[in-house]
């Protein structure tokens, strides 16, 4: 599991990142696989909210994939300020960090970072919705690591990276046609704006910077096989 594992076919990776696009890009699996997105932002939010020293209560998810972490402490000030950033990038650089541990031969690593993943979000959601979320989805990667083949394993370890630097940048545009149409008063940029004086407008282009940044630097070693690099 932890030791260093040889590159797949390159037919892999390739087929993970269809499987990926598709899933972003299509409005059916979107709307049923972005909770898995949700899941991450939240625990973004959570984890820097520990590390900032706030006091965390919990995290509720909801069907429609929005959620909301409930966290106590100083209103304002830097803690507060990383704590609301934290949540749109969190997918996005866990896919850069994913796709490092594979550019090092360590899919497997990736299937623990998940189950740990899953496991924390897990102790702290406080809602029937949430807890049923994180649980189908522990399922689905427990039946991964149990019973898939080298290349199933390796397919669905470059699909969920791809996945999380795709869908962060998806979150981050229905981010915005959300607040041009009134329905995302309070986001995460919005909020973000009130602490720092700042124009949401400038967050905004900040996420969006992050993310695709993500994207290319995430996308790189996972294009290594594709493109002919050495096998491990």
């Amino acid at each position: 599991m932890f030791s260093a594992q040889a590159g797949p076919a390159a037919a892999v990776p390739l087929i993970a990142a269809a499987i990926a696009m598709a899933v972003v890009l299509l409005r059916g699996p979107w709307l049923v696989s972005r909770t898995v997105i949700t899941i991450v932002h939240e625990a973004g939010h959570a984890l820097v909210a520990l590390l900032s020293g706030r006091r965390l209560h919990g995290i509720l998810l909801h069907s429609d994939t929005s959620g909301v972490t409930v966290s106590r402490g100083k209103r304002t000030g830097p803690g507060m300020v990383l704590t609301s950033l934290a949540g749109y990038p969190a997918p996005a650089m866990l896919g850069v960090l994913f796709s490092a541990l594979i550019g090092g031969g360590r899919q497997g690593v990736v299937l623990v970072a998940c189950a740990l993943l899953v496991l924390g979000v897990l102790v702290l959601v406080r809602n029937a919705y949430g807890v049923f979320a994180v649980l189908v989805t522990a399922i689905a990667l427990a039946l991964i690591a149990a019973f898939g083949t080298r290349d199933v394993t390796a397919g669905f370890v470059y699909a969920i990276t791809w996945f999380l630097l795709l869908g962060a940048v998806r979150a981050v545009v229905e981010l915005q046609r959300k607040r041009r149409t009134g329905l995302a008063a309070d986001s995460d940029v919005d909020q973000l704006a009130r602490l720092t004086g700042l124009p949401s407008t400038l967050w905004s282009l900040a996420l969006g910077v992050l993310v695709v940044g993500c994207l290319v630097v995430g996308g790189m070693p996972l294009l290594e096989p594709v493109l002919g690099g050495p096998e491990r």
